[in-house]
């Protein structure tokens, strides 16, 4: 009988996962790989218009939410590939249903972007 790692023990480990997965993601996929690139120009955007607290937030935050989808329709293709590896109607179907999901985020993306960049630059 072995012994149960504690909670701490497992804990420790659901990170070290999920950082695998942030970099494998990250440098793997060419789309988070866009994304990412587009989230450090933003960033640097931030600093040189000097974003007010509210204005960080909502650019942190939109940024994490698109690379997480992103990273969320990645792994829904992998399942999807991987249940039924030909083509088939129904799979190509669930592909793009995730993928019009982070579309449209990636939409509201840009408009978050235009109401916060905009007046800055104008």
């Amino acid at each position: 009988m072995t012994k149960k790692d504690s909670f701490f023990s497992n804990r420790i480990k659901s990170v070290g996962y999920a950082f695998k997965g942030a970099y494998l993601l990250i440098t793997t996929e060419a789309s988070v790989k866009v994304q990412f690139f587009i989230g450090v120009i933003m960033t640097a955007l931030g600093f040189y218009f000097n974003l007010s607290t509210t204005e960080w937030i909502i650019q942190i935050v939109t940024i994490a939410l698109i690379m997480a989808l992103e990273g969320l329709n990645t792994a829904i293709e992998e399942i999807a590939d991987f249940i039924h590896p030909e083509h088939h109607k129904k799979i190509g179907l669930i592909k793009d249903l995730a993928a019009g999901a982070v579309f449209i985020f990636a939409i509201a993306a840009v408009i978050i972007g235009c109401i916060m960049y905009i007046p800055k630059i104008i």
